[in-house]
């Protein structure tokens, strides 16, 4: 059983993870700015009010855990969410450090893939013009922030493509830095396989301060 802290527990990704973990028996810290969002009760569980903006409230949170997950996310109808991707993720890192928990697990973006030699998700066209600024300002923590950082043992968790509520499989590849597809070129998977194999990585850490993605 690990002891958890899981920011952005109540979001569609966070959720997810939330109920992954509590299902296999570890111990969760629900970190939220809206603890009435979190309609889960089990005995495992604790939901924590806090502002993850301020480096304090962070490190507060995070002392004693065996693993520190991220699934923060602004709001995608936030109009300032790539500024303060860049800002809170950094504050974040920060906070992390300051915790001296060494394992810290982010939910990334798949923006910052390879679809061909030398060209991103991000860069191919695919993707609504709108979505752009947010995706890069996810992928400048992961390429700018994390791939400097050398004191705490990050992974930087990219889903495929496409990521949707769906079935929870447990069927799912692996791989580094490629956008995964299937036989038709799709790229997908469901949430529920993304939190399966991220708290695989909780459990069995088998990535360590680089990025892995997944896929059908």
């Amino acid at each position: 059983m690990k002891e958890i802290v899981l920011i952005g527990a109540s979001g569609f990704v966070g959720s997810a993870i939330l109920n992954e973990a509590l299902d296999r028996g570890h111990k969760v810290e629900a970190v939220v700015r809206h603890p009435e969002k979190i309609t889960t009760v089990h005995k495992n569980l604790v939901v924590t009010q806090s502002d993850v903006s301020f480096i304090d409230n962070v490190t507060e949170v995070c002392k004693g855990a065996d693993a520190v997950i991220s699934a923060y996310n602004p709001g995608w109808k936030n109009p300032e969410i790539a500024e303060e991707t860049t800002r809170v993720y950094r504050v974040i890192l920060e906070g992390v450090r300051k915790s001296g928990v060494k394992r810290f697990l982010v939910v990334g973006g798949a923006g910052s893939l390879f679809v061909s030699p030398g060209k991103r998700l991000m860069d191919s066209g695919v993707i609504p013009e709108s979505f752009i600024p947010a995706l890069r300002a996810l992928a400048g923590i992961y390429l700018n922030d994390l791939v400097s950082e050398k004191r705490i043992d990050w992974v930087f968790f990219s889903p495929a493509g496409n990521l949707q509520p769906g079935k929870r499989t447990g069927k799912f590849r692996l791989g580094k830095d490629d956008l995964i597809v299937n036989e038709t070129g799709e790229s997908k998977i469901s949430v529920q396989d993304y939190a399966v194999a991220m708290i695989d990585e909780v459990e069995k850490p088998a990535h360590h301060q680089e990025r892995f993605t997944i896929g059908y």
